[in-house]
């Protein structure tokens, strides 16, 4: 059971990189790399919210549940 985090995919989308995401979303761009390479055990929802309104995309766009993992 894995839960994948599509956040490059989605900053590549939308042309951002991780110092202005981190900017927009008020975090390090160290907590963004560890967001985006999937080594975090655990995201704030304060977080991903703001993940989502500066990226303009839904949660689902960005965690993704694959069982088989």
């Amino acid at each position: 059971m894995t839960i994948r985090i599509n956040l490059d995919v989605m900053m590549a989308k939308r042309k951002i990189g991780v110092g202005e995401l981190a900017e927009r979303i008020g975090i390090t761009p160290a907590n963004v790399s560890i967001l985006k390479n999937g080594r975090a055990k655990a995201v704030r929802f304060t977080t991903l919210d703001a993940i989502c309104q500066a990226l303009d995309c839904q949660p689902g766009d960005i965690l993704e549940y694959d069982p088989d993992e």
